[in-house]
């Protein structure tokens, strides 16, 4: 299921500041580390309504990946 353009880029957005937090990171690294993600292309495309995930449990998918 693909969740509306709008409400996906405001998810991003919370999904990046949050890591950035977490990580102690700037905002532009964050953002760089989201986009060149496969969790960026998961959602991109709407595998398995990983969309509908809380943004905490996003963020923890995105540090294991990077941690990878």
């Amino acid at each position: 299921m693909m969740a509306h353009p709008v409400l996906l880029q405001k998810k991003y957005a919370r999904i990046v500041d949050l890591y950035a937090k977490t990580k102690k990171i700037d905002l532009d690294r964050a953002l760089d580390i989201f986009y060149h993600s496969n969790l960026y292309k998961m959602m991109r495309i709407g595998l398995g309504d990983i969309h509908c995930m809380s943004d905490g449990y996003l963020v923890d998918e995105l540090s294991i990946e990077v941690n990878k």
